[in-house]
């Protein structure tokens, strides 16, 4: 299981430091933030009832999916452009799995509280990073 706050608060002080560059999507705190963030919404709707799992469970696992799997494409892409359209594509599926944790909420399936924690900081981490893609020497 990953935590999401363990191995990851020395990097977010909030003190610009000299890291190595990311040689791998894996290396990205987004990264690992978003798929700690699928990891919590698979665990989330294990609880579902059956009668959700082709519709509810499916989609917000799909849209949860999307989100690293998206900063994981555009990682390699060589243009700024291309970087920023799969940025804006996990962006997208980040919005969409809000809803469904606010669905989900409101059809009584579980506390939603530290889930949208979860994903308030991978959605401030994806907007820096894709703002830091824009920014020459970042």
């Amino acid at each position: 299981m990953v935590d999401m706050n363990t191995s990851l608060r020395s990097q977010e002080s909030g003190v610009r430091s000299q890291r190595a560059p990311a040689r791998t999507f894996e290396d990205l705190i987004v990264w690992q933030k978003a798929h700690a963030w699928v990891l919590a919404v698979y665990r989330f709707t294990n609880s579902f009832p059956a009668k959700e799992v082709y519709s509810l469970t499916s989609q917000f696992r799909r849209s949860a999916v999307s989100i690293p799997a998206n900063i994981a494409e555009g990682f390699k892409k060589s243009g700024i452009a291309d970087k920023k359209r799969f940025m804006n594509i996990a962006q997208g599926s980040l919005e969409e799995s809000r809803y469904y944790l606010i669905l989900s909420r409101d059809l009584g399936y579980g506390d939603t509280a530290a889930l949208l924690q979860n994903l308030e900081e991978v959605s401030r981490l994806l907007t820096a990073y894709a703002k830091a893609i824009e920014t020459p020497g970042s």
